[in-house]
């Protein structure tokens, strides 16, 4: 069956030369070169997939969007003039597949319409297939769960696995983030691409550049040999940014326009290379606050988060702990060589679904594991769970018709969650895991200063089960002493705090990511301040800061402020 596509475009050269390339690609078109008569063209045909300009005239191809993906799920490529990149987004909002840049390059074109025929593919599989389609079974096999919000969360991951928009991933750390940007990645049209994860957080600033976009030799001291970029070893696949918002500034800029360009050059390289690939990324700070701080780049920001997913928290679906401890004790008995999974007892499984869970799922594997270190049979009861004691009135009903969790490891079995599927699953995460700055490791956010006692309690030893002597009266005095740069409502509380929660809460005072850094950006503002008082006169601002005019040129360039910024 011969594939057709509808082309959309007022420059008559220009739709000549995509029928053509679509022709040799084996692909039958039809040329429309207005708003109008594409809407006709596609009521009256059954075309696979549509690829239009963006300036039509009469009207905008943004409404060709939105018409076609109001009425239908095949893919909508469009076609941006230079320098149109905020329509680029918007189309992407609105539904659209993936964009091409003007002048037309024919490779991106190409590679374009092939990831919209894999898109077509996928569908026809799916209708073909009776039961449930490949994308879904791996789908139910890696993200574990059925209760009332994962529903919609999985529907969407299969909507979001068919396009190439750039995708922000946000929830509080320990949710799965990376588990859904694999997913969102082995489910779309790059599966058989490379999957790049990078903690931003984690590589030194000053090898930054090296690490995302590669160098030549001899540019710099130490550059012994041609290296390959984290975008390369993406290329044709998907890279995913985990912990965007610890990306520095001039880091930021750079990142803004390997994304819109599409290009990217190597340290010491003279001409800059086409990369395909698409972005994924995550953090559990909150992006817009950091935008309005002026810690992150809006411009950046708007175009990583062309479309949100919010992930759940642990306790917004408490339903499906039985389901996931189950899974879990399945790969520690694998990892750890067990002879079988451990069994937990109805009490402990309901105790867990009582438990509030700060570090979510991550949190979750944790207590087990911690459990199944200290049972010292196959019976996990609720003593080995390190959890503090519930009031009486807090007691949960235990879950029906579960017993223990050999009941759970047959409702995985029954879903097609077998040990050796999970095994293999465990086993190629692992394995492609091998950069020293991808994300496999456990990262918990820290401990933020409170304004009352009963929530740096939280945050204290008792979290991992071990139970705290209350604070004696009598040092009293050295308590408020030892917090007096805490609010007064912390100090009015010294009573219900244990030595170890004082100690959390002044620690967590410390500037995450070190004093030289706090430093720049407490300088940073301080100068953007005094130039805005003075409409930017740099000889004003110098005098208002106390500075020579020289000095404050010379402090804007180190710390990255524009003559003409605005922000």
């Amino acid at each position: 069956m011969t594939t057709t596509a509808l082309v959309v475009d007022d420059e008559v050269d220009l739709c000549r030369l995509m029928q053509i390339t679509l022709t040799k690609m084996g692909i039958k078109s039809d040329v429309a070169y207005t708003l109008s008569q594409a809407k006709s063209y596609w009521q009256e045909n059954d075309y696979d997939f549509c690829l239009t300009d963006l300036k039509l005239p009469d009207g905008s191809g943004l409404e060709l969007v939105k018409y076609i993906s109001a009425n239908s799920s095949k893919p909508i490529a469009v076609i941006t003039a230079h320098g149109s990149m905020d329509l680029a987004i918007d189309a992407l909002k609105l539904g659209a597949f993936d964009f091409v840049n003007k002048p037309l390059e024919l490779p991106r074109l190409r590679q374009l319409v092939e990831n919209a025929l894999k898109v077509i593919q996928q569908d026809l599989t799916a209708k073909s297939t009776p039961q449930r389609s490949p994308e879904q079974q791996m789908l139910d096999q890696r993200l574990i769960g059925d209760s009332a919000v994962m529903h919609p969360l999985k529907n969407t991951i299969l909507k979001l696995a068919r396009s190439q928009a750039p995708v922000f991933l946000s929830g509080a750390s320990g949710t799965g983030k990376e588990v859904v940007a694999r997913l969102i990645h082995d489910l779309s049209p790059r599966r058989d691409g490379s999957f790049v994860p990078v903690n931003c957080g984690a590589i030194p600033s000053e090898l930054m550049e090296s690490e995302f976009f590669g160098h030549k030799k001899g540019s710099f001291t130490g550059a012994v040999a041609d290296k390959q970029g984290l975008f390369q070893q993406a290329n044709g696949g998907t890279l995913f940014l985990d912990e965007v918002a610890d990306l520095p500034l001039a880091m930021q800029v750079k990142l803004l326009r390997a994304i819109q360009e599409k290009t990217i050059r190597a340290i010491g390289d003279t001409k800059e290379v086409p990369v395909d690939i698409r972005i994924l990324s995550a953090t559990h700070k909150d992006l817009n606050q950091l935008v309005q701080s002026g810690s992150f780049r809006q411009d950046l920001y708007y175009r990583i988060n062309v479309i949100e997913l919010k992930l759940p928290t642990l306790n917004a679906r408490r339903d499906d702990i039985p389901v996931l401890a189950a899974h879990f004790l399945t790969l520690i008995a694998e990892e750890w060589q067990l002879e079988s999974p451990p069994l937990l007892t109805a009490e402990a499984c309901m105790r867990l679904q009582q438990h509030d869970f700060a570090g979510n799922v991550r949190e979750l594997r944790n207590v087990l594991e911690r459990a199944v270190t200290l049972a010292e049979t196959s019976s996990i009861d609720i003593n080995h769970l390190g959890l503090s004691d519930l009031d009486t009135h807090q007691q949960a009903p235990i879950p029906q018709g579960i017993n223990n969790t050999s009941d759970l490891i047959e409702t995985i079995d029954k879903n097609n969650h077998k040990p050796s599927s999970i095994k293999n699953d465990y086993n190629q995460q692992v394995a492609s895991n091998l950069h020293p700055y991808r994300t496999m490791t456990h990262h918990y956010a820290a401990v933020k200063p409170s304004s009352t006692a009963a929530t740096l309690a939280d945050s204290s030893p008792s979290v991992i089960g071990v139970q705290q002597p209350s604070v004696n009266k009598d040092a009293d005095s050295d308590k408020i002493n030892a917090v007096s740069n805490l609010d007064e409502s912390i100090v009015s509380n010294t009573d219900s705090l244990s030595g170890s929660a004082i100690k959390s809460a002044v620690n967590a005072q410390l500037p995450a990511q070190g004093l030289e850094h706090y430093l720049q950006e407490q300088e940073r503002q301080l100068i953007i301040t005094a130039l805005k008082q003075t409409g930017w006169n740099k000889t004003q601002a110098a005098e208002l800061l106390g500075t020579t005019f020289r000095s404050l040129r010379y402090r804007m360039s180190k710390l990255e402020i524009a003559e003409d910024q605005t922000e």
